[in-house]
């Protein structure tokens, strides 16, 4: 399997830090925030990573992590040309990299706790299809919001940053996906943001009662903010506190 992280976008919520700097690039603890999703990628097993941003900032990103070498995993790099595209259009330029194959996908500023090795088994024993991780949290209409069923133990459909959220849950930056979802996602249509939601793709998957779900046990953090990237730092520290400080106390 091959794991792809998302590290484009225009990061509006960390201005002014991101006029000059890719948010990924910015620290969590004293690492690139983009370290995470590399290494918890490595820590299931995944080492060829495919990285998807932005022309403007391509040559940093191949200065910090070359092809990998440093951290043991194989990397390569796509830019996105149409910046601010969305996360479904970012996950287009995927295509030629995955190679009829499931694979995962990472949103490169999302900050968690838990191993994906168990989801990663657990998507494999899928026949086909897709699935989403959620998180309990405490503003769901900040995210795409998962109506579940909870006799059947599925989801029913998922609105994107609803006003009245049908649960306290939101699926979080951590999709596995067959091969079917660049078909899904050349019948979606831009939103009112122009851009190509995730959200939908993920409808779409529902349809076909394609999609499943697990639901992470350990902290979360959608560190695309100032205090949510502050907090990031906090957990950071208060667990290498107790484990001597290093990297791999976390992963």
């Amino acid at each position: 399997m091959k794991g792809v992280i998302l590290a484009g976008g225009k990061g509006d919520r960390l201005k002014p830090l991101t006029q000059i700097m890719n948010k990924h690039l910015l620290p969590v603890g004293p690492y690139p925030m983009i370290y995470w999703p590399i290494l918890k990628l490595k820590e299931a097993g995944i080492h060829e990573i495919l990285i998807i941003t932005n022309g403007d900032y391509l040559s940093f990103f191949e200065k910090l992590l070359g092809f990998g070498e440093g951290l043991n995993v194989k990397i390569q790099y796509r830019i996105q040309e149409n910046i601010g595209g969305g996360i479904a259009d970012a996950l287009m330029w995927a295509a030629d990299y995955i190679n009829q194959e499931k694979f995962i996908v990472l949103l490169g500023d999302n900050i968690f706790e838990d191993s994906l090795t168990p989801y990663i088994e657990s998507f494999n024993a899928q026949e086909k299809g897709a699935r989403v991780l959620l998180k309990k949290v405490e503003y769901p209409s900040r995210y795409g919001v998962p109506h579940i069923d909870k006799v059947q133990n599925r989801i029913i459909s998922i609105t994107e940053k609803p006003n009245n959220p049908h649960s306290n849950y939101c699926v979080t930056g951590i999709y596995m996906y067959d091969q079917e979802v660049f078909q899904y996602i050349s019948k979606v249509i831009p939103s009112k943001r122009k851009e190509l939601e995730i959200t939908d793709v993920h409808n779409l998957y529902i349809k076909h009662s394609q999609l499943d779900f697990d639901i992470l046990k350990g902290w979360w953090i959608d560190a695309g903010t100032h205090e949510s990237l502050y907090i990031a730092n906090q957990m950071y520290f208060q667990k290498t506190s107790k484990g001597g400080g290093k990297w791999e106390d976390i992963s």
